[in-house]
């Protein structure tokens, strides 16, 4: 392996964890006070990272990609992470992680439909078997408790997906010519300043800080944001940096087996054949869909 597809080994790892972490603050806090807080978290230790990495605070940007990079965050990160921690508490972690797996499919079409970039007979063979996996393995589990939570669940994993290709795929121009470090800061400051001020006026804020209040479970919440947004989103730039985008995407998948392993034994969620048939296929679609890259 090279070091590029050993950034990208390491960033599914990390993410994994995190959502390991994600899911057991989930118990306690409700998904937008945890999202507040792990963007919160993040924009600290992207903030305190752009001296060490010699950049500026200030870089120069025109008011349109500024413009860009705001209504990124809000969709990538103030809207999808926060439908992924709601679908996350509704899934647990091995569900969530095989609906992660749109995570390739979703990546392709949004390409389609902001850059033309055609679907090959790969590209929809993929998604096919990405469907059929999602559509195997989503059966209700003790860790789902109802056929609604389910059906929300799904479409809310899903959603995060899309949305979240959407948002950095709009800016990718401005992610490779520019500081990943300062823009990754910047994208995570608006999105939870957004977060915060909407939650603080339509629900309370006490309910939007309760993240930081609850000190008592900081020993968890700090490490998945220090693991997920901070070292995860470093680690996947290196990653599709030194290896090709195909092999990175690839890789980046792995996240889906990684999140299973560690939900069966620090979350003591049970696997089943049906889960294991679902994630094969699926997972075996990502990476036809990445190959085709």
């Amino acid at each position: 392996m090279n070091e590029g597809e050993v950034f990208a080994v390491l960033a599914a790892l990390v993410w994994s964890c995190c959502v390991i972490l994600m899911r057991v603050s989930g118990f306690q806090i409700p998904p937008v006070a945890l999202t507040i807080f792990k963007g919160g978290a993040a924009s600290v230790f992207f903030v305190v990272a752009i001296p060490l990495a010699g950049e500026s605070f200030a870089p120069s940007l025109c008011g349109w990609d500024y413009l860009r990079l705001t209504v990124s965050a809000i969709l990538g990160i103030t809207i999808a992470d926060t439908l992924y921690a709601a679908a996350l508490n509704r899934l647990g972690a091995s569900l969530q992680a095989l609906a992660g797996v749109m995570y390739s499919p979703s990546m392709v079409a949004v390409g389609y439909l902001l850059f033309g970039e055609m679907l090959g007979a790969g590209e929809l063979l993929g998604g096919a078997l990405v469907l059929a996996g999602v559509a195997v393995g989503m059966r209700k589990t003790e860790d789902v408790k109802s056929h609604r939570d389910l059906a929300v669940g799904v479409i809310m994993a899903v959603s995060s997906h899309l949305i979240m290709a959407f948002g950095i795929l709009m800016v990718r121009d401005v992610i490779s010519e520019n500081s990943v470090v300062w823009i990754s800061a910047f994208r995570f400051l608006v999105a939870t300043i957004v977060l915060a001020a909407f939650a603080s006026f339509y629900l309370s804020p006490a309910k939007a800080f309760l993240g930081f209040v609850r000190r008592d479970i900081w020993k968890i919440m700090l490490p998945m944001s220090f693991l997920g947004p901070f070292m995860g989103t470093m680690l996947w730039t290196a990653g599709f940096k030194y290896t090709s985008v195909g092999r990175a995407a690839i890789y980046n998948q792995l996240s889906t087996v990684f999140i299973i392993l560690l939900a069966v034994v620090f979350l003591k969620e049970r696997i089943t054949i049906r889960k294991v048939l679902g994630v094969a296929l699926a997972v075996s679609g990502a990476i036809v869909v990445a190959l085709q890259k």
